[in-house]
């Protein structure tokens, strides 16, 4: 009896789900999926031969899991760096909420700040 691979899908679904923060967790999501999807055709040939299909299928589902996410994640950050591209009203406010909230924020620096104060009076300047 063979062992099929559910280490290398579980833990591509996990780099996913971190690397989603950044607009690129689908990427090793979908390689988890397919390395998934390929183990389970590979066992459902000679099922007799491999003892964890239960797991891989488990596993299956976290890498869909973590591809939607990172999906979704990623269609907020397009959607978000659109609006703040070609709305000066929602940059403005982006950018006003952000100082907003870094400002009470005892780990920025100055330096920090003023960055992001120069992007929201920019932003707000072609009101």
């Amino acid at each position: 009896m063979q062992k099929l691979n559910t280490t290398l899908v579980y833990i591509l679904s996990a780099v996913g789900f971190i690397c989603c923060c950044f607009g690129i967790g689908w990427i090793p999501s979908l390689i988890g999926l397919f390395v998934a999807r390929s183990e389970i055709k590979k066992a459902s040939i000679n099922p007799e031969e491999y003892t964890n299909l239960k797991a891989m299928n488990s596993a299956k589902i976290v890498a869909i899991i973590a591809l939607i996410v990172s999906l979704l994640f990623t269609a907020f950050i397009i959607y978000l760096y659109y609006m703040i591209s070609n709305s000066p009203e929602f940059a403005c406010e982006f950018w006003s909420k952000f100082v907003e909230g870094m400002e009470g924020n005892p780990s920025v620096t100055e330096d920090q700040l003023s960055q992001y104060i120069e992007m929201r009076d920019t932003a707000c300047s072609g009101l």
